[in-house]
């Protein structure tokens, strides 16, 4: 009698926003696992303010108390895992070009870009709706920024972007940062360690 063979993940699924700070921490997290191992992350970049929209969730960022209690907390698990962590005077922000362009740019340039803004915002406390910042990090990626902003309102970039959030919705995803694998679902920063225990 043969036994039916279930396909395990080889990689692990990340939802994300840059103007979630916890997708933040989940990345500088992903990025000192790398170093030291060969796990496979399937950065899937959503509109975190969309997927609550199709999920009738009212965002912690307009309830002050949540909010006050949500900056308490990345301060403190930033501090634990020794990330440079600030929280963004500026935040909430809109995250519509950011994302739109991590999709647009080449694939060679995916990491160093989503490093630069993340950065920017959740480490060096930049107005990311300031034209003139937002520039200067185009700028520093080598990216011209007519160029740049002619592709990100492209029809095939916003369905994109459209259509990565649908999926997530989907599949059940709810919030960011997200893990799936092996059609599992693992919400949030602290539950990336359950992501890597169910790939390994």
């Amino acid at each position: 009698m043969q036994k039916e063979l279930t396909c395990m993940s080889s990689y692990i699924d990340f939802y994300f926003d840059i103007i979630s700070p916890y997708s933040y921490i989940a990345h500088k997290k992903i990025q000192k696992i790398i170093e030291n191992q060969k796990i496979n992350f399937n950065y899937k970049p959503i509109l975190l303010g969309g997927l609550h929209n199709l999920a009738g969730i009212k965002a912690p960022a307009f309830n002050k108390y949540k909010m006050k209690n949500m900056q308490t907390d990345c301060e403190l698990v930033s501090k634990k895992n020794d990330i440079s962590f600030i929280w963004n005077s500026k935040f909430p922000i809109n995250s519509l070009s950011i994302m739109r362009g991590y999709l647009s740019v080449d694939n060679n340039q995916k990491e160093k870009y989503l490093d630069i803004f993340f950065n920017a915002y959740w480490r060096d406390n930049l107005d990311l709706s300031s034209e003139q910042e937002f520039s200067k990090l185009l700028d520093a990626l080598e990216i011209d920024n007519n160029i740049f902003f002619d592709k990100i309102t492209q029809q095939s970039i916003k369905d994109t972007l459209k259509q990565f959030t649908n999926d997530a919705f989907e599949k059940e995803v709810f919030g960011a940062p997200t893990f799936i694998v092996n059609n599992k679902i693992f919400w949030g920063q602290d539950r990336l360690e359950y992501a890597l225990e169910e790939l390994n």
